[in-house]
């Protein structure tokens, strides 16, 4: 072959590799954002990345757009390994008209997803866009429109992850909210429907971009984002730490990692974790990270609905998912927005078969009419409905409260726990001791001569008899009472040995759950 032709594919090559010039990428950089090639290669495995559909060019001759250049089409796409494992990403190119979205930008998206479903392996899109490209119209609309549809096709088939590292506004931000997690970097990175020009025109409010979608916005408050960063480095880090627990697609488990913990390690720590109060709260990360390995713990969607733990963690070097009650906020109740964390975030673990624990310590469901008319009974019920779907191994943890409907909820035997163990200080009851007391006994406390002496020692009858575990296990409810300082080692026993359960739903096109 003539030495020019190579010579000719390298030149393309490098032009293709500088994207929208030497220029526009000293402008991302002083915004502190790496570029859309940079951000790949820190995201797979030094040397791994096969770039696909580099030469690929819009058709567009509206506005002259077919003189312009539009070096690989404002996005970059291809596939590597991560960890040694295989994993489809697309990036998009800032510097290239603004990573707007065109025709043939989404069709270069649409056949990486459609290539990472073809061979099982997830996909990781670094979103860097300012919209739809205008200038071709109902042809980029129809691109988002095909992404769309692919995230909703594909979800719970392939993990689907996005990273927001830029702006994404308008029907942009619908791709990232279908797939099963999104990251999002501090104060570089927004994400909104309707901007603040157009907010301030339709309704006078006036709202900054950080305020209206910045990443603590939709971590803490619209609960829309369930990672935040503080730079794109350590955003990919991040992403490179949660595809470590996940599975590369609904029909393999998660990796399971060397054991570096003592498998039959006692917790002597956890016999006084709960205070002598049943009214005190304390820090339920006391309970969770004694217990799996090495007290490593990645938290799902830390800052939103802080009265409810989500995350991912290794117990004996396999990935598990744990929900758990915070007595540190709100008592460990469930509200609304607990609700849809935790209904969320067990449908996903199911999805892709990895196993639940679930720590209790809960009252009830918070009361008050801002919850009722906000539909906390809908919300609450996602609950249910998505531990009652799950099939994967799930195990039982009740450490105090375990009252009423969300005793219930918080994966119950009748909910299709596999195993439930509670320790000496689980109390499982329709509700609290003194609520108990004071409608079981009534008419005896209003008749008694010492109404506090009487209800003092009907709340102690009350309290030995009834606040312990043991009604619970009695009829099955609870398998076993445990002591506190074995619960890695029992936990560790009931995990392997549903290891090799087979559980089956009746056949459907899917379930109607309570959105």
């Amino acid at each position: 072959m003539p030495s020019e032709k190579i010579e000719l594919l390298r030149e393309k090559k490098k032009a293709l590799a500088l994207g929208g010039g030497a220029k526009r990428i000293e402008k991302q950089h002083a915004k502190g954002k790496m570029t859309a090639r940079e951000r790949l290669e820190y995201l797979f495995d030094d040397g791994t990345f096969i770039e696909l559909d580099a030469f690929v060019r819009n058709r567009c001759t509206n506005f002259g757009m077919d003189k312009m250049e539009f070096e690989g089409e404002s996005v970059v796409t291809g596939y590597g390994m991560v960890d040694g494992r295989l994993v489809y990403a697309f990036s998009q190119d800032f510097t290239v008209t603004g990573g707007a979205l065109g025709e043939m930008h989404a069709t270069k998206v649409v056949k990486a997803m459609d290539a990472a479903i073809k061979v099982g392996a997830p996909i990781v899109g670094l979103n860097d866009s300012g919209g739809a490209r205008i200038q071709e119209a109902v042809d980029a609309l129809s691109g988002y429109g095909d992404l769309f549809f692919r995230n909703a096709i594909y979800s719970g088939v392939i993990p689907q992850i996005s990273a927001i590292m830029g702006p994404c506004a308008g029907g942009a931000v619908y791709s990232p909210a279908l797939t099963d997690f999104i990251f999002m970097v501090d104060k570089t990175a927004q994400m909104f429907i309707t901007g603040p020009q157009v907010i301030k025109t339709v309704t006078g409010e006036i709202v900054s971009a950080e305020e209206l979608g910045g990443a603590m916005t939709h971590n803490s408050i619209s609960g829309n984002v369930h990672y935040i960063s503080n730079t794109d480095q350590d955003c990919i880090d991040s992403i490179r730490k949660l595809l470590s627990y996940l599975p590369s697609n609904n029909m393999e488990k998660a990796p399971v990692f060397e054991l570096s913990d003592d498998l039959n390690r006692q917790i002597p720590e956890l016999e006084t974790v709960i205070p002598d109060n049943p009214n005190k709260p304390y820090d339920i990360m006391d309970v969770i990270r004694p217990i799996v390995d090495d007290n490593e713990f990645f938290e799902y969607q830390p800052y939103f609905a802080k009265n409810i733990v989500t995350g991912y963690a290794r117990i004996n070097g396999k990935s598990v998912g744990i929900i758990a009650n915070q007595p540190a906020m709100m008592a460990g109740c469930l509200d609304m927005n607990a609700g849809d964390k935790a209904a969320r975030f067990i449908r996903t673990c199911n999805a892709y078969n990895v196993p639940l624990l679930t720590v209790v310590d809960v009252p009830g469901f918070l009361p008050g009419t801002d919850q009722e008319h906000g539909g906390i009974i809908r919300h609450g019920a996602k609950i249910l409905y998505a531990y009652s779907e799950a099939t994967v191994p799930k195990v039982t943890l009740i450490t105090r409260k375990a009252y009423g409907g969300a005793y219930v909820a918080m994966c119950s035997k009748s909910l299709g726990a596999d195993m439930v163990f509670a320790w000496p200080s689980a109390e499982i009851a329709v509700m609290g001791p003194d609520g108990a007391v004071n409608i079981i006994f009534r008419n005896e406390i209003k008749e008694a001569e010492d109404k506090e002496k009487t209800h003092q020692q009907l709340l102690n009858d009350y309290r030995a008899e009834f606040a312990t575990p043991y009604k619970a296990a009695e009829r099955g409810f609870v398998d076993d009472v445990i002591e506190p300082a074995a619960s890695r080692q029992r936990i560790i026993d009931a995990f392997n040995m549903l290891e090799g359960k087979r559980e089956k739903r009746p056949p459907k096109k899917h379930g109607n759950m309570p959105l």
